[in-house]
């Protein structure tokens, strides 16, 4: 009976986790935590730091318009993950992959690498959610 109850807990937490809206309130707490500092809040460009990059900041928002009106969900989790040696931004833009499975918890039943993915998959979700 406990192997039963303990599936349908976590079920019923991956359909909350799943879901469209909780998916896109997730990635954008990550995106202000991790974005907005460069590509600022309403993911235009226009962060506090992005002045000191070396090339103009990328406005998120236009991704999908830019790559003929299709969101590049591969190229956008490889950029932000980071971890296969894409870089963005004239310089090493940082690697999320690695700072994300630093927040794993073993407590938690959590792996690094599922860690990292949930956090960069609801970033990504987010950002898809913003496109103009």
């Amino acid at each position: 009976m406990r192997n039963w109850n303990t599936a349908a807990k976590l079920l019923a937490a991956f359909a909350l986790v799943s879901s469209p809206s909780f998916a896109d309130s997730v990635g954008e707490q990550e995106y202000m935590v991790a974005c907005a500092g460069c590509h600022g809040e309403s993911g235009l460009g226009d962060g506090p730091l992005a002045g000191l990059l070396n090339i103009e900041t990328p406005n998120l928002r236009g991704l999908s318009m830019a790559n003929g009106g299709t969101f590049p969900v591969g190229a956008v989790l490889a950029t932000v993950d980071g971890r296969d040696g894409v870089r963005a931004h004239g310089s090493a833009m940082p690697v999320w992959g690695d700072r994300f499975q630093a927040s794993a918890s073993s407590e938690r039943g959590e792996t690094a690498e599922m860690v990292a993915r949930g956090r960069i998959l609801s970033l990504v979700y987010y950002l898809e959610s913003i496109q103009q």
